[in-house]
């Protein structure tokens, strides 16, 4: 068995129509899948999903320290320039360890504080 890539994460948010539209607006992601009865959002992000479950679906006691998506072309400009219109904080990229080796990465936070991390390729 090898793993590929990562195939889904799901977040507890406060608000899944603000998380949506975070991930929508900044990343390009787009609503796959609903499911009311749970309030679950399902976005498509590239070849994988982000859930977005709302945070007083049981069990509440989930927590994730960040996800990683590899972005493709890597454009550190194009991020901070989207990050600067949305209002939201981006450092500098730094150069850090992920599944295609060393690379240029960026962590953000959504609406609720996750972190997420936008990675470019290894070998740059």
């Amino acid at each position: 068995m090898q793993i590929k890539r990562l195939d889904h994460v799901v977040l507890r948010v406060a608000d899944t129509a603000r998380s949506a539209d975070f991930y929508a607006t900044l990343l390009d992601c787009s609503v796959e899948r609903r499911v009311d009865k749970i309030g679950l959002v399902q976005l498509r992000a590239g070849d994988s999903l982000i859930d977005l479950l709302p945070v007083a679906t049981p069990p509440a006691d989930a927590n994730l320290d960040h996800f990683c998506l590899l972005i493709e072309p890597f454009d550190e400009a194009l991020i901070r320039q989207r990050c600067q219109r949305l209002g939201i904080d981006c450092p500098c990229a730094k150069r850090r360890y992920g599944a295609t080796g060393f690379g240029p990465s960026i962590y953000l936070q959504d609406p609720d504080g996750n972190r997420v991390e936008l990675k470019g390729r290894g070998g740059v």
